[in-house]
């Protein structure tokens, strides 16, 4: 009897032993870092995707949004690069951004230091005027800019992000000159526009979208007419060859085992075509382009050599 019970037991361990070592990932809830605050683009996209994400992971996966924001986002993906790489850490990642941190200041994250799962979100610049300004046409924003270098003031976000290499990429097309006014936030330089406290802003459509009766918006910086300002012509109708945007999506830290991979490109995959998924995100004047895997890394080395070459010839700091 006493050595029937010893097999018992021992036949129970190895089972339950077993059970552990195959556990189909994931096994346990898998935690988002973002690195900015609660409600901004960054953490709505996140919030947004993560039960799409759950779905498509399956088993029933549970992912938990943590809010870690300071430094511009980098000390959250910071903590993204430096977590253990068995998938039940990812994080946001904003490009051009991200990169451009490493670039204008110490990181302890290089490109290498993620695996690349998707870009979900291609959230384009716009040009956006004051009412007051009077420069309520591209051809009369250009036009005032050459006739007087310096003296259109332009409010945006941050340097090093994707507003200010859209003012740089403008300046080089057009042989102009603005004087930045940098503000903590999108909102803020929002504000300070409508208040004709500076003359321009840049922005992205989801964050003009609301107020398009409140500014002008001269155009839109990507190659089709976007659907949350479908009057707005794009710069490529007007004769510019002028694109740009925010990019924001979903790493894990470098080395994730290839099963576990394997499947988080799997769900970010069928975000593609889940029309549920878009009209959410199209709630949130988010505009929808997935990069997976390969393409979203190259993507990412594309806009690091931007960045350089922005940093070389204008640092920003």
């Amino acid at each position: 009897m006493l050595n029937y019970m010893k097999k018992t037991i021992l036949i129970g361990g190895l089972i339950l032993a077993a059970g552990t070592a195959w556990a189909e990932y994931p096994d346990k809830p898998i935690e988002v870092i973002v690195g900015f605050s609660a409600g901004g683009g960054t953490d709505v996209m996140a919030r947004t995707a993560a039960p799409f994400i759950e779905k498509y992971l399956g088993k029933g996966a549970t992912l938990v949004v943590k809010n870690v924001p300071g430094a511009s986002g980098q000390i959250g993906v910071t903590q993204v690069a430096e977590s253990k790489a068995d998938g039940y850490t990812l994080g946001t990642y904003n490009l051009p951004g991200m990169m451009a941190r490493t670039l204008d200041r110490k990181t302890d994250y290089t490109a290498d230091s993620f695996t690349y799962l998707a870009n979900v979100v291609n959230d384009p610049n716009v040009i956006v005027t004051s009412k007051a300004s009077g420069l309520d046409t591209l051809d009369k924003l250009i036009e005032a800019a050459k006739a007087e270098p310096l003296a259109v003031t332009v409010g945006m976000s941050s340097l090093g992000g994707d507003d200010h290499f859209m003012l740089i990429k403008l300046q080089n097309l057009t042989g102009t000159e603005f004087t930045i006014v940098p503000f903590k936030g999108s909102a803020p330089a929002r504000t300070a526009l409508m208040g004709g406290h500076v003359a321009m802003g840049i922005l992205n459509v989801s964050e003009i979208a609301e107020f398009q009766d409140k500014i002008n918006v001269l155009g839109v910086a990507q190659a089709e007419r976007s659907t949350f300002a479908p009057d707005v012509p794009t710069f490529t109708e007007q004769g510019l060859n002028l694109i740009n945007g925010s990019q924001r999506g979903f790493v894990a830290p470098a080395g994730l085992p290839a099963d576990v991979e394997t499947k988080l490109l799997d769900a970010f995959c069928k975000l593609e075509t889940d029309k549920e998924f878009t009209a959410a995100m199209a709630a949130t004047a988010n505009p929808v382009e997935i990069k997976v895997g390969s393409d979203f890394k190259a993507l990412n080395a594309e806009l690091l050599e931007l960045a350089k070459e922005v940093w070389a010839k204008t640092p920003w700091k």
